[in-house]
């Protein structure tokens, strides 16, 4: 009798290393390529640079790790994950301007407002956001018109003023201000955890999941949406610059509220580590097979480093 087939481990490292290859080849095929879709006046140089060389791509990871929790379209899945990263990279190259945050280094290079001056900055991250969509209505026949549409729809709410903006407009009227901690929850559901619950969400869009298996996907990305911040907050008083390759200790120089300045430095560990138990909890209620990936993102983004 033949001893029964060992199925591989799951690695994180041998999986994000294929899935993060396939987004790299296809955000340089996609955004402003100079042979296939150049782009005038210098704008594609900007934009390029803004999105590609750069990033832990945490947001394309989720919606194709959520794909392949529910067995789902991956070409569709690509194209999410390709369009979730372009509304998160122009959301930085924004965030960055003098008008917000002022800041000169994001992924350990000069923000594109140094690189290119702030007219081409702001027209850049406007043309992302644009393609975001584009990428999102293909003519090919690979995604079908629903799925497109629901992407959409899924996309701009996260991004929008019910989503990110709005947690944006929060986190800029806050400035020098005590918040309490449902309020603070509130402007970082919106501000980060919007496209992080999203990006997991339009990944299990672009298959069938039931109505159970997407609540607790949503559960899943809630939780993880927010851990992300809550680590943000401790690294940036516990990491330098050159680990983070963003300045590190400026929301304390901003004087802007966060999660350390709340509930102090070990008691927001504890709660990092607390939202990741929920997170996994979540994905042991989907009653879905293939979550290995999911499970090693959430460890991933709770105890990083960087």
């Amino acid at each position: 009798m033949n001893a029964p087939e060992k199925l591989p481990l799951f690695t994180l490292s041998a999986w994000s290393a294929k899935q993060l290859a396939t987004v790299e080849q296809a955000l340089s095929r996609w955004v402003a390529c100079p042979t296939a879709a150049p782009a005038p006046a210098g704008l594609g140089d900007a934009m390029r640079y803004a999105v590609l060389d750069g990033g832990k791509r945490l947001r394309p990871l989720l919606v194709m790790a959520a794909c392949e929790a529910v067995d789902g379209n991956a070409q569709a899945a690509l194209r999410a994950a390709c369009a979730v990263e372009l509304i998160h990279a122009y959301s930085l190259v924004h965030d960055d301007m003098p008008c917000m945050d002022n800041d000169v280094l994001r992924r350990g290079k000069p923000t594109v407002h140094v690189k290119f001056g702030q007219a081409q900055a702001l027209l850049a991250g406007d043309a992302l956001q644009a393609l975001a969509f584009e990428f999102l209505t293909p003519e090919d026949g690979s995604v079908d018109a629903a799925t497109q549409a629901r992407l959409c729809r899924m996309l701009a709410q996260a991004a929008g003023f019910q989503g990110m903006a709005g947690g944006q407009a929060i986190d800029l009227a806050s400035v020098g201000m005590p918040l309490n901690s449902q309020q603070l929850h509130e402007m970082h559901r919106l501000k980060t955890g919007a496209l992080l619950e999203g990006s997991v969400m339009m990944g299990a869009a672009c298959g069938a999941a039931s109505p159970a298996a997407q609540s607790a996907l949503r559960d899943y990305g809630a939780a993880v949406g927010l851990a992300f911040q809550v680590v943000d907050d401790i690294l940036d008083v516990t990491a330098d610059s050159a680990t983070l390759g963003k300045t590190a200790g400026k929301d304390a120089a901003q004087d802007k509220p966060t999660f350390v300045s709340l509930m102090g430095l070990e008691a927001s560990k504890t709660y990092a580590q607390q939202l990741l138990a929920k997170a996994l909890a979540s994905l042991d209620a989907s009653g879905l097979g293939h979550t290995d990936a999911l499970r090693a993102l959430a460890d991933m983004l709770v105890n990083r480093h960087h």
